[in-house]
């Protein structure tokens, strides 16, 4: 319910040593095990050291209707991952005298807004102003129709601008698709064929490219989310993000991607430091992601069903890699058992017992409630058993009892909690804590 970007805290004594040797494999197994049985997580991980692959796991379903089961081969979308990507190539076409970090949009876009004032820079690290087509309720109209650079160019022209370049940060997919199509300019090549030549081919990465309609005979996955059961997810057509967020992948390929990445093997020391600098909490094409304190870079992705998140610990040789094609748990805490195990500090694995409700005991707890402390309604109904949830604007989710007059959402960290005599529910997320009168 509450947006935010991905941060990894935990407290206590990181120990780096022999990471390979002292990772408990069968304890992550008996995590990972217990995800799988509760319905929690569709999805892959991967953790390497050295550049080795240490520990890899796959679970759930590919496609759910075939039961078809993923391996550590299988792809997803990795969404915007790709800006890291996308990053990395803007940065090889400088060192190779193509572009420069000070070239104007005008010089490629000049229908664009601002385009004499928005430079290179200002795109990667989300400085342009330029409006996020994503952000407006029309795009999830036309999102799964095929578009060409002419009509998203419109698009985001007709998006205008949200603030002064370079004034502030702020989150745009539009910045990356510029970027796309300034690359393909640049080499007078797709955008897939730059990837495949710049990146994928040296690098050695056997199960990345440029995405296109999904097909599960290439062993790529479908996407979901849960609503009582998994329902399958529309797809973005990969002509729309580009190198915002149309990359496939695996949490294999990614770890090696960062591996390569990190110790100078697609571009120089030079262009890496510059990638991890950041102004106002953004890099340029990446974000600093926290265990402790030990400090990783990398980014996270979503798009449809699906949702990623890569990291690289670059004085550890430590890289850790998540993707997903369906939750009904909180990945941030998937992430975080993942670094814990790495660094040996302590984890618990979960128990997803719940606590049964009879449809007829639901009745209690329906209808509007609604809070002076944040401007948000919260509509309790019911779907058979199973109590949802639905907050303002937002859709519908499924909660799970824990205890009397207690339910949860696992994939938001959201708790309820229901006080029937006073017509009151409490809403707890990410430590924060709420009140809600029923109206």
């Amino acid at each position: 319910m509450i947006k935010k970007i991905l941060s990894l805290f935990c407290t206590g004594f990181l120990s780096l040593s022999a990471i390979a040797q002292t990772l408990d494999k069968q304890k992550l197994d008996r995590y990972f095990d217990a995800l799988e049985q509760s319905n929690k997580f569709l999805g892959s991980v991967a953790i390497s050291k050295n550049g080795e692959i240490v520990y890899s796991r796959a679970i759930g379903y590919a496609d759910v209707a075939a039961k078809t089961k993923p391996d550590v081969n299988t792809k997803y979308r990795i969404g915007s991952i790709s800006k890291t990507f996308t990053s990395t190539l803007i940065f090889k076409a400088i060192e190779e005298k193509k572009l420069s970090l000070d070239d104007k949009l005008s010089k490629f876009y000049p229908e664009i807004k601002n385009a004499d004032k928005i430079s290179i820079s200002n795109l990667l690290n989300h400085r342009s102003g330029i409006h996020n087509f994503t952000d407006d309720l029309v795009y999830l109209s036309w999102n799964t129709q095929k578009k060409s650079e002419s009509e998203m160019l419109e698009v985001i022209a007709a998006g205008g601008s949200d603030f002064e370049p370079d004034s502030k940060a702020e989150y745009s997919n539009s910045n990356y698709v510029l970027l796309s199509y300034i690359l393909q300019k640049t080499y007078k090549k797709t955008y897939a064929k730059i990837l495949s030549e710049k990146i994928i081919v040296p690098t050695g990465l056997k199960n990345t490219y440029a995405g296109d309609k999904i097909n599960p005979s290439k062993n790529e996955t479908y996407s979901y989310k849960f609503s009582t059961d998994w329902v399958k997810e529309t797809e973005t057509d990969m002509s729309i993000p580009m190198g915002a967020g149309a990359i496939v992948s695996t949490p294999i390929d990614l770890t090696k991607f960062a591996d390569a990445l990190f110790n100078r093997k697609i571009v120089s020391s030079k262009s890496v430091e510059l990638m991890k600098t950041l102004k106002d909490d953004y890099g340029y094409g990446l974000f600093q992601m926290p265990f402790n304190d030990k400090q990783s870079y990398g980014h996270t992705g979503g798009i449809d069903g699906f949702s990623s998140v890569f990291g690289y610990f670059q004085e550890e040789k430590v890289g850790f890699a998540l993707c997903s094609n369906g939750s009904n748990y909180n990945n941030n805490n998937i992430s975080i058992v993942l670094l814990s195990a790495i660094f040996n500090s302590n984890y618990e694995i979960p128990d997803f017992k719940t606590y049964v409700v009879s449809a007829a005991d639901l009745e209690a707890y329906l209808g509007v409630y609604s809070s002076k402390e944040i401007p948000l309604k919260i509509t309790i109904t019911k779907n058979e058993n199973v109590l949802m949830a639905q907050a303002t604007g937002q859709s519908a989710f499924a909660l799970e009892a824990t205890a009397k007059d207690k339910f949860k959402f696992d994939m938001a960290g959201v708790v309820l909690e229901f006080n029937l005599s006073e017509s009151k529910m409490i809403l707890k997320q990410g430590g924060g804590v709420f009140n809600f009168i029923k109206e």
